[in-house]
């Protein structure tokens, strides 16, 4: 029992022997918080080191290591014959009243206007952490040549120290830049240069920073209906006014949109590959955005999450690549053809943007870390890029008929699905007289992930349908999953 003996009564220090911890580390910490929390006063003087060692059963070198510890942070001042007090240095230090305390309520913090409005509007994510068949979006992990990666991983952690350990450039290592470059022009017909590149976090922080470099709170933004919800929830963050505009077998309807607001500020697309309802922007509709955006002053962003993967011939070219008044923003991202670990996504802007977004980066963008940049930079450069997303455009395009030729073949009279020509993922249209959310719930009692189509909507549809991802499960899963739909449904029809 710890007695007053010149100096403070220090209840609660203990000391536990079977802690991995060592004993001047567990005695520090209760006596910096005793100190911090106000527990002692200022100038209060504590026991000397000699008679709380004996109390404590410990001996006095760790009581003198741990006082001189807590001298050194200036939480406590010893003087040669006065014995060791609390410092003069916490004088400011807020009082604490322990009854006050148990009865105050906790401080709420109060957020800003625009994120406390945001909260209650943000829509919820399927999680990706133990994903189940049918999940939107997954590449196929299994098939990534982890072998090939490692051995570019070892080779870039070879070089001298300072050129993988030293910050990087906020911009994006310019060889992933220039890299970028080359392939966009290649393959999706976009005349670029590596200054008009910025690398960032993932498509997600992407919109995010495009939407707080562009818009003021309130501005009108077209977005698709039904439309992604992680850009949803990026446009709802800045208090941007979205404005459902519907989407039909062509893609984004703009009469329909420049009936409901002509003077928007900001259009968000996905023209190769829609997202839910998979469909391909056609070519008319592309030309009536970019006059429609042109007529508003307003920009185009094209999110091309997966226009890598086609299945029947050559991709469509971007909409960026019929951009000639630099209107459109282009969006891309390796979570698809790499893997989603990477966090590595990339923004193409105009020229009349690059100095913009170049001083905002500088300002306050850390950048991705430079080492793993520049193993994807070698893996593009070295052609394994290109071969990597052929032979997975293929499994995909074997996945994809696959998954629809059993949902024909098994499930026919309950679902129409959509065959798209490009992407990860498909829609199945309902017949009359079923439920989204009946749907989903049987699914998943069968363990079976399906998503709603109406979760993407911002008004509601005439059609229900879901969302079937295929490309990151092998043949046998989508069977399996298949046969678990059609005992679902056959309780559904019960």
């Amino acid at each position: 029992m710890v007695k007053r003996v010149a100096g403070s009564l220090l209840h609660g220090l203990t000391v536990n022997r079977c802690a991995p911890e060592s004993l001047t580390h567990q005695l520090s910490v209760q006596l910096r918080a005793l100190v911090l929390g106000g527990d002692l006063a200022v100038g209060e003087r504590l026991p000397a080191t000699r008679t709380l060692a004996r109390e404590l059963g410990v001996s006095r070198t760790t009581l003198v290591e741990v006082y001189e510890q807590l001298v050194a942070e200036g939480l406590l001042a010893s003087r040669t014959g006065a014995g060791t007090c609390v410092s003069a240095a916490l004088q400011h230090r807020p009082a604490r009243d322990p009854v006050q305390l148990c009865a105050a309520p906790p401080c709420v913090p109060r957020l800003s206007a625009v994120m406390a409005d945001a909260i209650g509007a943000f829509a919820g994510r399927i999680s990706h952490q133990q994903p189940r068949t049918f999940v939107t979006s997954l590449p196929a992990y299994a098939e990534f040549p982890m072998a090939l990666w490692s051995r570019k991983m070892g080779a870039h952690w070879r070089q001298e120290r300072a050129a993988v350990l030293a910050y990087g450039d906020a911009q994006g290592y310019f060889p992933l830049r220039r890299a970028i470059s080359h392939q966009l022009g290649a393959n999706r017909g976009i005349d670029c240069d590596a200054e008009q590149v910025f690398v960032v976090g993932g498509a997600q922080q992407a919109f995010q920073l495009i939407a707080h470099v562009l818009l003021d709170r309130g501005d009108k933004v077209w977005f698709e209906n039904p439309g992604p919800i992680g850009l949803r929830n990026a446009l709802v963050a800045c208090g941007a006014h979205t404005v459902p505009v519907p989407v039909d077998e062509e893609g984004l309807d703009v009469a329909a949109g420049n009936a409901m607001a002509a003077d928007f500020r900001l259009a968000f697309c996905t023209p190769s590959h829609q997202q839910p309802t998979a469909v391909s922007m056609s070519l008319a509709r592309r030309l009536m955005l970019l006059r429609a955006a042109e007529r508003a002053g307003a920009m185009v962003v094209e999110d091309d999450y997966d226009g890598e993967f086609n299945y029947r011939g050559r991709p469509p070219p971007a909409l960026k690549s019929l951009d000639t008044r630099g209107s459109v923003i282009y969006v891309g991202t390796f979570s698809k053809t790499l893997f989603p670990a990477l966090r590595i996504g990339y923004i193409v802007v105009p020229s009349s943007l690059v100095a913009v977004f170049k001083q905002i980066t500088q300002a306050f963008l850390q950048g991705n870390p430079s080492n793993l940049q520049a193993v994807v930079a070698d893996f593009m450069d070295s052609g394994d890029f290109a071969t990597h997303v052929r032979r997975m455009c293929a499994l995909y395009a074997e996945r994809h008929d696959m998954l629809c030729d059993l949902v024909d073949q098994e499930l026919g009279d309950t679902l129409k699905i959509s065959r798209p020509q490009s992407g990860m993922n498909t829609v199945a249209w309902l017949r009359p007289g079923l439920s989204e959310q009946a749907v989903v719930t049987a699914a998943a009692q069968q363990g079976v992930t399906l998503e709603g189509v109406g979760r993407y909507c911002l008004t509601p549809l005439k059609h229900a349908g879901v969302t079937f991802g295929f490309s990151g499960f092998s043949v046998d899963e989508i069977t399996l999953g298949v046969q678990k739909l059609k005992v679902a449904f056959s309780g559904l029809r019960a």
